[in-house]
């Protein structure tokens, strides 16, 4: 009985994150990708409250499967933020980010950083997702 019960929890939080990706591949605007510059990584580009595109942040691993995100920039302001890959080693991992990766998203949105706090439960999955918006941030020069 416990094995069904695992298998269907499993199951559900699969059907949940593929479900929360495909609403938000739907949702998502359309963008243009940015234009590769030689701009270096030590200044800010020249006009950066102009950069617009998507950019997609660092593949993160961690002890529960990797994390990777993408930033939607309009204007040199972030209005999206797309979990590209969540943690996935098993159950309960899924559902700590599932859990996790509507908070952040909205902390990220509301803090244009990733200078957000911590959701408490999913140490790893936010830690990685952090780096992953940071890692996108760096490459919008934003």
């Amino acid at each position: 009985m416990r094995v069904r019960a695992a298998i269907v929890g499993v199951l559900g939080s699969a059907l949940v994150l593929a479900t929360s990706w495909q609403v938000g591949t739907l949702l998502r605007p359309a963008t243009p990708k940015p234009a590769t510059t030689s701009t270096s990584a030590a200044s800010p580009a020249p006009g950066a409250a102009t950069v617009s595109g998507s950019f997609t942040g660092a593949s993160e691993p961690t002890q529960y499967g990797s994390v990777q995100v993408e930033l939607v920039v309009v204007a040199g302001r972030i209005t999206d933020v797309v979990a590209l890959k969540l943690t996935d080693q098993g159950g309960r991992s899924v559902q700590l980010s599932n859990r996790a990766a509507p908070i952040l998203r909205s902390e990220v949105l509301k803090s244009q950083s990733a200078k957000v706090s911590s959701v408490g439960g999913a140490t790893y999955t936010t830690d990685a997702y952090l780096l992953s918006v940071q890692s996108a941030i760096d490459k919008a020069h934003i």
